[in-house]
């Protein structure tokens, strides 16, 4: 018996790839128009079935300047790294500016070093410069409180935690980070999303101080993420989620990345999430040209991020089956260059294009959550249908045994001897 699929998904990366073409990123007189340059967005969905429990479907695309029409990853292996694409490092100049994504940047005078691996071997593949991830990282810090807390180094969650990743906290990401610093954290922490094959999460350049900015030696240029290593880096979070193909695939027995106690309040802080303005919008609700979004917290989980040339967002998504409707369970990541620049109103984040590409998702994966659930009735139906038809053929065949033994019965009745006669 074929077992659920677990499978990079085609048709889901099309779905993706039109969703994002729908939201016309690109010049168009509006107030948030992102420009003459289309803008950087890296996009991943991992899809899972609720009713089938090891089940999962995932797709990652990509657009840039450079890629208007997007880009599919590929993946090494069951949902393994992108193999198709070459990372390249965001920048800042000597200043401590952010200058790749700046309205007048000239990518063609900048020098660029990739991401992960060596440029030489990834020089003949399509380049993505990775966007800053703005304040999506402390996720990456909770993370590495978390391997702290679970490895004996501190006592409890500190009460910074909440505020980092709720509101966004600068100052309780400073006291976190800082933290990390004093029990050697921050190298483990990199070295430990190395061994997952989190090779793009990367924390680098912090300050002992908590220092985690442009202006301390860190942000842009030093911290990392891309949208595919995060979905697999909130699937290693997901207690609901089926077993990580990639590593179970990689190292057999491979010890969780958070205990069980550590991950679940780790997520429980998600759902607390009061900076639904991304692909969630419930928090701009009284902004005028309000577009809906994604659902907000606590259904998805998730940390934001946003600067002025950047915004992005990650989370954990679950649904219960409503009016007829069938539940959904997904993670999704977008990073973009797609900041505060972009914002039609000074309460906003970012472009309102960017909760519209979180409802077409939310659409994306409604559809397929209603296609299995199609399939699977269906399926029941016609196994039904079998059961019938084997009913009624063997009460056909009883019936004809039956009818063949009293006519065998009959005939060997007439057949038998009367005796003599009498006279």
């Amino acid at each position: 018996m074929r077992g659920p699929p677990v499978k990079a998904d085609a048709a889901l990366a099309r779905q993706l790839l039109c969703a994002v073409q729908q939201q016309n990123f690109g010049a168009d007189g509006s107030p948030d128009s992102t420009g003459s340059k289309f803008p950087s967005l890296d996009l991943a969905v991992v899809a899972f079935d609720p009713q089938r429990p090891a089940a999962a479907r995932w797709a990652n695309v990509l657009f840039s300047r450079e890629h208007a029409q997007g880009l599919i990853a590929r993946f090494d292996g069951a949902a393994g790294s992108v193999a198709n694409i070459r990372f390249d490092r965001d920048q800042r100049d000597a200043a401590g500016t952010s200058v790749a994504f700046t309205a007048d940047s000239d990518w063609q005078a900048l020098h660029w070093t990739a991401l992960q691996g060596g440029d030489r071997l990834l020089r003949n593949l399509p380049r993505v410069v990775a966007p800053y991830p703005a304040s999506l990282l402390k996720l990456m810090v909770a993370v590495g409180i978390g391997l702290a807390l679970d490895r004996g180094l501190i006592d409890a969650w500190p009460d910074a935690v909440e505020p980092m990743i709720t509101i966004s906290d600068n100052d309780a990401t400073e006291a976190c980070v800082a933290l990390l610093h004093r029990h050697a954290m921050v190298d483990a922490l990199n070295r430990r999303f190395a061994e997952l094959g989190l090779r793009t999460l990367q924390l680098n350049g912090t300050t002992p101080a908590g220092g985690w900015r442009n202006a301390d030696g860190a942000g842009v240029g030093m911290i990392h993420m891309t949208a595919w290593d995060t979905v697999r880096l909130l699937w290693l979070l997901d207690a609901d989620a089926p077993p990580p193909p990639w590593v179970s695939a990689a190292s057999g027995a491979e010890p969780p990345l958070l205990q069980p106690a550590t991950r679940d309040h780790l997520r429980a802080v998600l759902q607390h999430q009061q900076l639904d303005e991304v692909l969630s919008s419930g928090a701009l609700r009284d902004v005028p040209g309000w577009m809906p979004g994604l659902p907000d917290a606590p259904a998805f989980a998730h940390k934001t991020g946003a600067a002025e040339s950047y915004a992005s967002d990650a989370g954990i998504l679950r649904l219960d089956s409503v009016a007829g409707r069938p539940p959904l369970h997904a993670l999704v990541a977008v990073l973009t260059s797609l900041g505060h620049r972009h914002a039609p109103d000074p309460r906003c984040a970012t472009t309102w294009r960017l909760p519209a590409l979180g409802a077409a998702i939310a659409a994306c994966l409604q559809q397929g959550a209603q296609q299995d659930a199609d399939v699977r009735s269906t399926a029941r139906a016609n196994a039904w249908t079998d059961v019938r038809t084997d009913v009624r053929t063997d009460v056909r065949t009883d019936n004809l045994a039956g009818e063949r033994s009293t006519a065998q019965a009959t005939e060997q009745a007439t057949e038998q001897p009367t005796g003599p006669s009498l006279r």
